[in-house]
């Protein structure tokens, strides 16, 4: 009985670190594409407003489906370590983040730049702000998340480096 609750904890511990890594490499290509990537493209030699608009949706488009990716991760990753409600509720936010971006918004902004780029000028929108919004509040969460989860499950003191 001891030997099954060690391993019980061990396959927590090595859950809590998959989540733990999927986190914080979240947190890393939303700084890096969403607030780094998007607003310096256009200040490059070169670089058109429809071929920039271009460039942002592949990279978006990828970025979104990466997401749903690690939110699937996230989610299973829960499932399989039976986590308490109170870590569900660290990811929920981000999670339906990621859902209204790609059922709602993604679409929206994929459109208008379809139609930029086909020469026409979209009716005023507030899309884009929408987006930027809900990236800093999925990007905050996550970090809360993945700080919490780690204080919650790593002693750092036992870790071997």
């Amino acid at each position: 009985m001891g030997t099954l609750l060690q391993k019980s904890k061990k396959m927590n511990k090595n859950i809590s670190i998959i989540i733990i890594a999927i986190t914080f490499i979240w947190v890393g290509m939303v700084c890096g594409i969403s607030f780094i990537e998007a607003p310096l493209k256009f200040q490059a030699p070169g670089i058109t407003l429809p071929l920039g608009l271009g460039i942002g949706k592949l990279v978006f488009g990828a970025l979104t489906k990466i997401e749903m990716l690690f939110s699937l991760f996230v989610i299973a990753s829960l499932l399989l370590s039976e986590a308490q409600f109170k870590t569900w509720k660290l990811f929920l936010l981000p999670i339906l983040i990621v859902v209204i971006d790609n059922a709602w918004l993604m679409p929206i902004l994929d459109n208008r730049i379809d139609l930029i780029m086909s020469g026409i000028t979209p009716p005023e929108s507030n899309a884009h702000w929408w987006y930027v919004a809900l990236e800093l509040i999925k990007l905050f969460s996550l970090v809360i998340a993945g700080v919490v989860v780690t204080k919650r499950n790593l002693s750092f003191n036992q870790i071997d480096l």
